[in-house]
């Protein structure tokens, strides 16, 4: 898993690490046992600070997409994230719809678009 930094997008750079290891775990790049590089390690070989690393590390495993001890460092966890989708993620998926139903597309349109990123992730 390669990952990637973009220092000039608005997105913050621990959300944009957490959401590049969620994609990765759904296309299924990293399986249940990998490990992800040690913070420090992270830290330095992409030029983000160790506390940024750590609060996106914190973040997965919060959410169940990694466990982490002091040993063995952070691991991707098996088997499925409980919890169901939240409505804040819901409220986030409505605006993503309403935007592109604004820009012309239509729901079958949505929908393909929908299939097709779908495709691309492991069941």
């Amino acid at each position: 898993m390669v990952l990637r930094f973009d220092f000039e997008k608005d997105t913050p750079l621990f959300l944009q690490l957490r959401n590049q290891v969620v994609l990765a775990i759904a296309r299924g790049e990293v399986k249940a046992g990998d490990r992800l590089p040690t913070i420090r390690a992270l830290s330095e070989e992409s030029g983000v600070n160790m506390m940024t690393v750590s609060k996106a590390y914190q973040l997965l495993a919060k959410e169940g997409y990694i466990v982490t001890d002091r040993r063995s460092g952070a691991v991707i966890s098996g088997g499925a994230v409980s919890g169901g989708i939240s409505e804040e993620r819901m409220e986030e998926l409505e605006l993503h719809l309403a935007e592109l139903r604004l820009r012309g597309l239509s729901a079958e349109e949505i929908l393909i678009l929908c299939r097709q990123l779908l495709e691309g992730f492991k069941p």
